[in-house]
């Protein structure tokens, strides 16, 4: 008799096993998707969607229709919290669903805590479709007279975010924005001086301020106040200062990692409940923490998949080798990226 595996979110770490979903119907396994669109976007190509580099369409995969061609069924909801001792998974419309085993792949959230009032005109960078909102906005208020656009968070996101608004406003706008990245202290601190100057040059030679004159303590439409008391009018504000786990696991009482997410180990499994298992930005690798880059979720692919099948199948699991270094390619909006491996550029 087949079990019921639920996939919580289409993500990058659960593409190869959506990809293969009939072989586990075949099987004569039950499998339900949850997830809060029919589409995946791809998070390395939304940038340059916003930047018209790319269709919506370019960027998507069509979860709905791939799990149901394939005799899955597929949820349009989101996961609220898990009861692991019943096996239930428990959605934000309330419903209630069994599970045998149970994998989740459902990303992060840009918080808005700093936001205060009303929200217009304030867009999080994530989930990635936003940033369709985000260009008609822009391109909207730019018909109209010459804007101020602000963008709160000093990593790679603020840096795509920002050249990609210059490529719409340079290529599709009437009236060219005028850019400003508010970086809090250091902007792109992680990463060496070499890339930080190539970045600085990009961004500046295009006119695009760069503040590292300290830290926003609060948001509202129409204005950014920073810790120091200075406020700063802007007529759209983007926030792209990081990402944190959905607070699925603490709500639910699974072992979680220093940010939230769900513990796992070298099998990608949890530490606690061996029928759970997950990938992508809201786990964390017990022995071997992972930056939170795609690249890993495309890694943990294969074994995801394998791992999975195994597990309802009651057969041997595999382990997760994170890999060695990985490629970061930075789209600057301009026709260029800005590479890094290992040290150099």
């Amino acid at each position: 008799m087949g079990k019921h595996l639920v996939i919580a979110g289409g993500g990058h770490a659960h593409m190869l096993t959506l990809a293969n979903l009939r072989k586990f119907t075949e099987k004569g396994h039950k499998v339900t998707v949850i997830g809060p669109s029919p589409y995946h976007y791809y998070s390395g190509m939304g940038p340059g969607m916003l930047g018209k580099t790319y269709t919506p369409e370019e960027i998507r995969f069509a979860t709905k229709h791939v799990v149901e061609k394939q005799g899955g069924v597929f949820r349009q909801d989101r996961v609220s919290r898990v009861d692991p001792e019943s096996k239930t998974v428990y959605l934000e419309s309330k419903q209630a669903i069994p599970y045998d085993v149970l994998s989740f792949n459902v990303g992060s959230y840009v918080p808005m805590t700093i936001v205060s009032g009303t929200d217009r005109d304030i867009f999080p960078v994530k989930p990635i479709e936003k940033l369709i909102y985000v260009q008609e906005r822009i391109l909207e208020l730019a018909l109209q007279q010459k804007i101020t656009i602000g963008i709160i968070g000093g990593g790679p996101s603020s840096v795509e975010i920002a050249g990609n608004i210059w490529r719409l406003g340079k290529y599709y706008g009437k009236n060219m924005p005028e850019i400003t990245i508010f970086s809090g202290e250091k902007f792109m601190t992680r990463f060496p001086e070499n890339v930080r100057t190539k970045i600085f040059q990009s961004l500046r030679k295009r006119s695009i301020e760069i503040t590292e004159q300290g830290f926003v303590s609060e948001i509202k439409t129409g204005q950014i106040t920073m810790k120091s008391g200075q406020k700063h009018h802007q007529d759209l504000i983007v926030l792209a200062h990081g990402i944190k786990p959905y607070p699925i696991f603490q709500k639910s009482g699974l072992p979680i990692g220093p940010g939230g997410e769900l513990l796992v180990n070298k099998y990608l499994q949890c530490t606690t409940h061996t029928e759970i298992f997950g990938g992508g930005d809201c786990v964390y690798l017990q022995d071997h923490p992972l930056d939170k880059v795609g690249v890993y979720a495309v890694r943990e692919n294969p074994v995801l998949y394998h791992n999975l099948m195994a597990s309802l199948d009651e057969t041997d699991l595999h382990t997760f080798d994170p890999g060695g270094e990985y490629l970061l390619i930075f789209n600057m909006g301009d026709g260029t990226g800005i590479l890094r491996k290992n040290s150099g550029t």
